[in-house]
């Protein structure tokens, strides 16, 4: 019985690069538009693909290190509340 990791761990970098590309657009390579459970599908398949691929932070979905002050160890933001 083959299972989702199976699966993944058979997918090549060409089409990590495509499905992130769908799941982008919303579109698949056709042009036909996902649904809410495929892009579900398509985004588990893709983190799970970057985690047993050992990918690194910087190039893996969501990354956003310059982006985000809490990053930053030397700055402090101070919280006004009015």
């Amino acid at each position: 019985m083959t299972t989702v990791d199976d699966l993944i761990k058979t997918m090549t970098p060409e089409v990590f690069q495509t499905m992130k590309g769908s799941l982008e657009l919303s579109r698949w390579p056709d042009g036909r538009k996902m649904d809410k459970e495929q892009k579900v599908l398509c985004m588990e398949a893709l983190l799970r693909y970057e985690d047993m691929t050992d990918m690194p932070a910087e190039l893996r979905i969501g990354y956003m290190e310059a982006a985000c002050p809490s990053t930053q160890e030397e700055e402090v933001q101070t919280l006004v509340i009015k």
